[in-house]
């Protein structure tokens, strides 16, 4: 996983598992100045296009201006819809995929936060 523990001690975020999960990852992108979830991170119905998380999650930070960073090693293996989000978000101002840690926080690190 890699989220980190350095969040509030009363606030404990395992990552995206259903729609009720969106607000606090939100807040705690807000509150770091972006987030990274690892595909372990979200739940199976994320890569399923057709039930609607996927969209809801990215509607949400797009919508929010927070920075979103998602790690698919090989979004294929989801299936073509879902390799096709990808693709599509690789340039996104708000939401990117990458296939690696290390590239998702240094895209985090050089954008400033979309805070108001």
């Amino acid at each position: 996983m890699t989220l980190e523990a350095s969040a509030a001690p009363d606030m404990t975020f395992t990552g995206i598992h259903s729609a009720s999960d969106i607000s606090a990852a939100l807040a705690l992108s807000v509150e770091r100045g972006g987030l990274v979830l690892d595909e372990k991170d979200l739940a199976r119905d994320f890569f399923d296009l057709k039930t609607g998380l996927a969209g809801e999650v990215l509607q949400k930070f797009t919508n929010y201006r927070t920075k979103l960073a998602v790690i698919v090693s090989n979004p294929a293996n989801y299936g073509a819809r879902f390799s096709e989000l990808a693709y599509e978000h690789r340039t996104h101002p708000t939401v990117r995929f990458f296939s690696a840690e290390q590239p998702a926080r240094q895209w985090l690190a050089q954008l400033p936060s979309g805070r108001c």
